[in-house]
C-alpha cells in the first residue's frame, strides 16, 4: 500500500512502515513540512497514496469539498505510543482497511475500536 505519513506523526513511522513492506514516505521526504492540508491532499492524491495523520481536520477538508480521495488514516487517539508501536497496531489492521481505503474512506483509531466511513462524506 503507498502511504503519506504527515508531519505530526514522526518520520520513523515511515521508516517502521516501509520496512514492513510499504511504500511509505513521510512530508518532510516530499518537502511539504509546513505545507496546508490541502497541498498534502494533493500529494496524496498525485502519488495514490493514504494520508496517516493525527490531524481532524483531513475530515473537515474531504468533507467541505466531498471529494472521494484520498483516503485517511486518522491515528490522533493513537499519539502517547512510541512509532513502534503506532505502525504494529496499523500493520495489523491493514488487511481489514485495505479494501475501505481503496475505494475512498476515512479509517479513525478509537479506543472503542476502529471507524471507517466512506468517502464522500455527508
Amino acid at each position: 500500500m503507498n502511504l503519506l505519513v504527515d508531519e505530526n506523526l514522526s518520520p520513523r513511522v515511515a521508516e517502521l512502515l516501509t520496512k514492513a513492506g510499504h511504500n511509505a514516505v513521510h512530508v518532510r521526504d516530499l518537502r511539504a513540512t509546513s505545507a496546508p492540508d490541502t497541498a498534502i491532499m494533493a500529494l496524496a492524491v498525485a502519488g495514490q497514496r493514504v494520508i496517516i495523520s493525527a490531524d481532524t481536520d483531513f475530515g473537515a477538508l474531504l468533507a467541505q469539498s466531498r471529494a472521494t480521495e484520498p483516503s485517511v488514516i486518522l491515528v490522533r487517539e493513537l499519539l502517547e505510543l512510541r512509532p513502534p508501536d503506532l505502525v504494529n497496531i496499523i500493520v495489523a489492521n491493514l488487511d481489514l482497511l485495505e479494501p475501505h481505503l481503496q475505494t475512498g474512506a476515512i479509517c479513525a483509531f478509537t479506543p472503542a475500536g476502529i471507524r471507517v466511513r466512506a468517502l464522500p462524506l455527508r
